[in-house]
């Protein structure tokens, strides 16, 4: 049994623990949500949490084809066709998706309403800021494709506009 002196030990840890903070300041200034430094020896993983929530879980998925319930199938297929559709404004960014400006507030638009090019259609928090997410042509909102305080993904479909 061989043991690494005493002081090794704590360079070691303590070179590790620096390089960790080097990252997360990378990730700050960067925002990114991950880094990863590998040296074949030592591999550091930093990532960060998005939103309120550690984990955004998806949607369960569909049930297979089955000859006894064509209604949950058929729901899914709305939903899939209205995310597809060519005219979904999609997110310019990981975050979380407000409707309203305060939770007391009406929200920014809802289904039927008619907008314009630039006006605001919802908000996504990232990194405590509120980013708005404008129209990106005239229309009138068909479907809104999130709810208030959802987690969302760069490029997912928030809203539909024809």
């Amino acid at each position: 049994m061989s043991k690494e002196p005493k002081g090794s030990a704590t360079s070691s840890d303590e070179i590790k623990s620096e390089l960790v903070r080097q990252l997360a300041t990378i990730l700050d200034e960067t925002e990114l949500s991950e880094i990863e430094y590998d040296t074949g020896t030592l591999r550091i993983r930093v990532a960060r949490q998005v939103g309120q929530t550690s984990v955004a879980l998806p949607a369960p998925p569909p049930p297979q084809a089955t000859p006894a319930s064509p209604a949950p199938s058929d729901s899914t297929e709305k939903a899939v066709d209205a995310s597809a559709h060519p005219s979904a404004v999609k997110a310019p960014m990981v975050g979380v998706a407000y409707l309203a400006s305060e939770p007391e507030s009406p929200p920014f638009v809802k289904p039927g309403d008619k907008v314009t090019e630039g006006q605001t259609l919802l908000l996504i928090e990232a990194m405590k800021t509120f980013n708005p997410v404008p129209a990106p042509k005239a229309g009138t909102v068909a479907a809104i494709l999130v709810t208030d305080g959802q987690p969302v993904e760069f490029d997912q479909p928030l809203v539909v506009i024809e």
